[in-house]
């Protein structure tokens, strides 16, 4: 985390956090563009993103506590009669979030000094936030929209956590790009948020975890203490956010979102382009 950074930056980036985790506009890239226009004027960093998606992601916990529960018990359930009997839906789900969290925690590892420098550059947020903003528009064209969680299946359970892993790269969006695949894959509306929410889960908590346990650079007691109230503010606006999402895409389509996302990134460009942005 930058030196000059504040009170005043942890509680704007809290709050972003909190309204983009769970809208296909990738936090990760408001954060990014953000950092550098507050009082600290600097890149918040990965480590400060990982933290303060705990709280979001303790917003998801609590909005699909039931349909969690109900997964766990079933996934324990399964583990002495795999490969004999047929899974139950639930069961399956679970298993399949587990095969789709794979993909985002190997490259993760894998490619974590570049997460943290050359992924985290403004010119590639911005065309992310265009390139994916235009193929989440074809997928909701291409896309039947008929089928939903429990037809899903292994193949599908490893493409959408690939699509997930993408989101490595700030302006492509961790909902955005599950979503998009899962629109792809045939699924409705709901059901493709529903499981890039539930996919989220395992690999936001150990993202988050692992910055906790092993962050490179060290903060001092303000800093975590600003991190932890930006974390805060992310999981109380999180949780809104998610109860307002939830309803709109049950009615609405996703447009508005793309023209967002693709007038962002243009804004940026110029603004590179321009030399306005550094």
């Amino acid at each position: 985390m930058y030196a000059a950074f504040g009170w005043v930056d942890a509680l704007v980036l809290g709050l972003v956090q909190g309204l983009t985790e769970f809208l296909p506009i990738s936090s990760s890239a408001h954060l990014r563009i953000l950092g550098p226009l507050l009082p600290g004027g600097g890149d918040p960093g990965a480590a400060f993103t990982a933290i303060t998606q705990l709280g979001t992601e303790l917003a998801v916990l609590i909005y699909f506590r039931r349909d969690v529960m109900r997964m766990l018990l079933a996934w324990w359930r399964s583990l002495p009669r795999l490969g004999r009997e047929a899974l139950s839906v639930d069961a399956k789900v679970a298993w399949l979030v587990i095969l789709g969290t794979i993909p985002i925690c190997v490259l993760g590892l894998l490619l974590r000094d570049l997460i943290e420098t050359t992924f985290r550059t403004l010119l590639l947020t911005a065309i992310m936030l265009i390139v994916f903003g235009v193929i989440l528009a074809w997928a909701e064209r291409r896309g039947s929209q008929t089928r939903s969680i429990a037809q899903l299946t292994v193949k599908d359970g490893v493409l959408l956590g690939l699509a997930q892993a993408m989101a490595l790269i700030p302006g492509v969006s961790r909902s955005g790009g599950t979503i998009t695949v899962g629109l792809l894959l045939g699924l409705t509306r709901d059901a493709a948020a529903r499981f890039s929410f539930l996919l989220a889960i395992p690999a936001v908590l150990l993202s988050g975890f692992y910055m906790l346990l092993f962050k490179r650079e060290p903060m001092s007691g303000e800093q975590w203490a600003m991190t932890l109230v930006a974390t805060g503010v992310a999981f109380a606006v999180g949780y809104a956010v998610i109860v307002w999402f939830m309803r709109l895409i049950s009615t609405k389509g996703f447009g508005v979102f793309v023209v967002y996302r693709i007038v962002l990134g243009s804004l940026l460009l110029l603004g590179l382009g321009a030399g306005v942005v550094q």
